[in-house]
């Protein structure tokens, strides 16, 4: 078992083109692995031939952004057949976002979005949801699936403490960013919130932790953030590493 487990980056991203290899390297050799996720069709493909690449440590996730699925249309066929390939193990990125897009939009983003939920039911994989301005939203669509075993996970958690306990109640898990090492406004949530229900990410190249703040991001500052958990649930580092990839492991279904 690695020492933390990144679930959610996005190094199938051009940012990466420059030196991919590299930054999968220096993860893996601090023992760190990582799902890549996909925001569309093209750049879901690219995740899961960068997880073929390696036998183990990296993996895929598809799906079609709330952002981006203006441009392109969700193709059922298309998505299931990538998904089925081993090296998947989520559904995503999915989900309602009402901060970029308007309240008016959110009956085709919740279609969309309702397709996604269709796949990891058929496929028996998680979801990977993203959620922006939307968490009441998000919750009553997933109501409507709460006998059917869906499972999944809250990505760059943003909720209150009550949406994180419905999203609890219907078996899913939140995970946190970097953000967690400038802003305290998590701290609360943190506490409160059962090891067994959080996991770790980076959202790279995004929001990268304090040390490396406003620069790219990458798998390998996760130990960072895991510190940052560790210091807010007053618990060891390595005692947030063991758990939350305890957690990825399984929610992934990784053997």
């Amino acid at each position: 078992m690695p020492k933390f487990f990144d679930i959610h980056s996005h190094l199938n991203f051009s940012d990466f083109d420059k030196d991919r290899d590299e930054v999968i390297g220096r993860a893996l050799d601090a023992e760190i692995w990582m799902t890549n996720v996909g925001s569309d069709f093209k750049n879901s493909k690219f995740a899961v031939e960068i997880a073929e690449k390696y036998k183990e440590g990296v993996y895929a996730s598809v799906g079609l952004h709330p952002n981006d699925n203006k441009k392109e249309i969700f193709d059922f066929d298309k998505y299931c057949q990538l998904a089925e390939n081993q090296k998947v193990v989520a559904i995503g990125e999915t989900g309602i976002d009402l901060f970029r897009c308007p309240k008016e939009d959110l009956f085709r983003q919740a279609d969309i979005f309702k397709k996604h939920i269709k796949l990891a039911l058929e496929l028996d994989k998680p979801l990977m949801i993203h959620c922006r301005d939307a968490h009441d939203e998000t919750i009553k669509i997933l109501e409507e699936y709460k006998n059917n075993k869906l499972k999944g996970n809250l990505h760059f958690f943003t909720g209150t403490l009550e949406q994180a306990k419905k999203y609890f109640e219907l078996g899913f898990t939140v995970s946190f960013t970097g953000v967690i090492t400038f802003a305290r406004q998590y701290d609360e949530i943190i506490k409160y919130i059962p090891l067994d229900r959080i996991l770790l990410e980076t959202d790279a190249p995004y929001v990268a932790p304090l040390s490396h703040r406003g620069k790219r991001n990458e798998p390998a500052y996760i130990i960072e953030t895991a510190q940052k958990m560790a210091e807010i649930k007053s618990v060891s580092l390595e005692k947030i590493g063991e758990q939350t990839t305890r957690n990825a492991i399984k929610i992934f279904n990784i053997c």
